[in-house]
């Protein structure tokens, strides 16, 4: 079984993008999120408008992980109409290019780090960390990682943290998070106005509610499951964290394809420049990935994930709550 640098090298054969197969994902996506969405606005039978902005929902989530792949330079690069939709599908859905890209390179390369800054991804402290910080720190911490913040996504994660957040910190580098607010802003107010409430939440808050849910909760899941270790800096090593801190999310087909095969994340995490649609063929491949730490979208799995609080160093495991009460009492 290969591992290190030999196990990144033998991924190499599945880099090579098929621009053809690109262009296709693209573009149909592309097609079936402006068509749902425009049901979701028309004034035809309620049942067909909510089911519309249902798939509205999941097919920003597939479009999101083509952008995602855009911005690894994964797919579609050296092409300039491929950036120009790229750069206002990045501004429409609250995660401008700027800062989406900044933090998701630094969460690549230290994915797992217990004593590095938390960009990008969910923070984690030890328990003795937990225990000796104050009460305010303790509650912002679990407030981070709450289910509730995960759910609501969409305020806290886009347009709190991805926009506002990112341009208060630095106006001049995340110029485009405030363009990204505005233009939101200004679509919920035309919507409102032209459209009416039933469009707003039809056409804009179910839809971002839902994409917005899911991809927190399956960026927060991937790398907060049971199993999911994490190192001293001195100790990280890049493949250990691909492997043992990413998971594999069991998912059924549907959910796969909405997902754009995210849930193969110890793949992306070791080669990151392996197009999504090529994910599930380099698991089938290559055996070093079959026997991946793995969680699922099943209820159970979603609490046993969201249960998760600190990482403990003396049993080399997250606990729970209850737990870090337990071992201090």
């Amino acid at each position: 079984m290969r591992c290190g640098r030999e196990l990144i090298m033998a991924t190499k054969e599945f880099v090579k993008e098929d621009k053809l197969i690109s262009w296709t994902h693209l573009i149909t996506a592309l097609i079936l999120l402006s068509t749902a969405l425009l049901f979701s606005f028309l004034d035809i039978n309620i049942f067909l408008r909510i089911i519309c902005s249902v798939l509205a929902g999941l097919l920003m989530v597939r479009m999101f992980i083509i952008y995602h792949d855009f911005l690894h330079r994964t797919i579609l690069q050296r092409s300039v109409p491929a950036k120009i939709i790229m750069y206002i599908y990045g501004i429409l859905i609250l995660s401008p290019p700027s800062i989406w890209k900044r933090t998701h390179d630094y969460h690549h390369k230290n994915n797992s780090k217990l004593y590095s800054a938390s960009i990008g991804s969910y923070p984690i402290m030890t328990k003795s960390k937990f225990l000796s910080s104050s009460f305010r720190e303790r509650f912002e911490y679990l407030a981070v990682r709450h289910p509730i913040t995960i759910l609501f996504g969409y305020i806290f994660m886009f347009i709190y943290g991805l926009c506002i957040q990112s341009f208060m910190a630095n106006p001049r580098l995340h110029k485009d998070s405030m363009v990204a607010l505005i233009i939101h802003v200004t679509i919920i107010g035309l919507t409102l106005y032209f459209g009416g409430w039933l469009c707003l939440v039809l056409g804009i808050f179910v839809p971002f509610f839902i994409s917005s849910a899911i991809g927190s909760y399956l960026f927060y899941a991937q790398h907060n499951f049971p199993g999911a270790t994490f190192s001293n800096n001195q100790d990280w090593s890049y493949i250990t964290a691909a492997m043992d801190s990413s998971s594999y999310m069991e998912m059924n087909p549907v959910m796969r394809w909405f997902t754009g095969n995210i849930g193969y994340h110890h793949i992306h995490h070791v080669n990151a420049h392996i197009p999504f649609y090529r994910l599930r063929e380099t698991m089938r491949k290559m055996p070093e990935f079959q026997s991946a730490k793995r969680t699922s979208l099943s209820p159970i799995a979603i609490y046993h994930c969201l249960n998760l609080k600190v990482w403990d160093p003396d049993t080399q495991q997250m606990i729970g709550l209850g737990r870090i009460w337990k071992k201090a009492s």
